[in-house]
């Protein structure tokens, strides 16, 4: 199936007609997942003998390309469901079946949420401020607050993490696993308010106690850095997703600043089009330029995790290299669809002035530009000396 087949052209349309709306009420796009859940895309990584689509990432992100260029804010809140049934299918081709549960419950219906990022903790997958404290029965008591939960008003399965600091001799461990909405000790916060991205309505959760049973606890690792194939999915599938969302935003800003050329006219120049004029002419060539570099680029890197190919040290530096250029790309073409549109472009409710500002978000979404470049110099320089 093509992401045509899967996102047909009306339902885009029914999704690009309530974003404004989304936007303007700081209301979530509930309307839109109601859709995608019935057109069966939560099911995306889901096998086909299981009702899903059977699809790998390299499709996927292509997907998420597609309903970013309707729907920027809901393709970002869908997003943490695909993440998390996206890890659980790279690890299974990679003959790992510790997340098939995750699967069969997507399978069922069921929502899967991002419960990861912690304010203040730069070291993402490799420590936890949240702390995670056993029982007898091999559960677990998980306590502090989780930031960027999209889809808070509608997951049904959050996957968290916390460190159990009395693990591996005074070492500490970090303990992955997945909750229920319907289990105690934990509160969602009605504290978004943002910029950008409000339709996601990524609120902050706090755990308070919020206990893990040992059948759905299905990790625990070393803190800092480590090969576990776990790390590699969440950011294989957390990177490329992200970059596809965002890549679609680009080509939605490229189509807007098209549209605005060939629409407006210059009295300057005799009220001729301002397709026929040179500088409008070569923004709008290097912003196609731009697009067309990073279409294959997010094609590439997807394809790659399907193929399970050796990339060794380098994967990390192609994942966040992906992530930083889709997220940056994303902004110039923004900002040049704005510069060749015009002053209506600056107006509340304008389609391009609600994606300057969700476009900004790409920022704060791991890796950060710094997070990264430090990667890739590290993985072609070796890390810095000790001083």
């Amino acid at each position: 199936m093509t992401p045509e087949d899967i996102l047909p052209d009306d339902l885009l349309d029914r999704i690009r007609g309530r974003a404004a709306g989304y936007d303007r009420d700081n209301a979530f796009c509930q309307e839109d997942l109601d859709e995608l859940v019935a057109a069966g895309y939560l099911k995306l990584f889901v096998p086909t003998h299981d009702g899903g689509l059977g699809l790998g990432l390299a499709a996927a992100v292509q997907c998420q390309r597609r309903l970013a260029t309707a729907g920027p804010a809901t393709a970002l809140a869908v997003n943490m469901h695909l993440v998390w049934t996206g890890v659980a299918h790279v690890l299974a081709d990679r003959g790992d079946t510790s997340l098939d549960f995750v699967l069969a419950e997507a399978a069922q219906g069921e929502i899967f949420a991002f419960g990861l990022s912690e304010a203040g903790n730069d070291s993402v997958l490799f420590d936890s401020t949240t702390t995670a404290v056993a029982d007898s029965a091999g559960g677990y008591a998980f306590t502090g607050t989780k930031i960027f939960t999209s889809l808070a008003p509608a997951w049904t399965r959050l996957g968290i993490f916390g460190k159990d600091p009395m693990a591996r001799d005074g070492q500490g461990e970090l303990v992955h696993g997945f909750r229920r909405r319907d289990s105690p000790n934990y509160r969602i916060l009605d504290d978004w308010d943002t910029l950008g991205m409000r339709a996601s309505q990524s609120r902050s959760t706090v755990l308070e106690g919020a206990y893990v049973p040992a059948d759905r606890i299905f990790r625990k690792l070393p803190t800092g850095p480590n090969p576990d194939p776990l790390v590699f999915a969440i950011f294989a599938c957390f990177e490329t997703l992200i970059a596809a969302v965002y890549t679609g935003m680009g080509e939605r800003a490229l189509q807007l600043g098209v549209q605005a050329v060939q629409r407006r006219t210059s009295a300057r120049n005799g009220g001729r089009s301002l397709a026929q004029d040179p500088d409008a002419r070569r923004k709008v060539a290097q912003a196609a330029m731009a697009m067309d570099a990073l279409y294959p680029h997010l094609a590439t890197v997807a394809a790659d995790v399907d193929a399970r190919a050796e990339h060794g040290a380098q994967w990390f530096p192609r994942l966040v290299g992906l992530k930083v250029n889709a997220t940056e790309t994303a902004r110039r073409m923004v900002d040049f669809a704005i510069r060749v549109s015009g002053g209506a472009s600056y107006s509340r409710g304008a389609e391009l002035e609600r994606l300057y500002r969700d476009v900004l978000a790409g920022m704060f979404h791991p890796s950060s530009d710094d997070s990264a470049h430090a990667t890739v110099a590290n993985a072609w320089l070796g890390p810095l000396a000790d001083s």
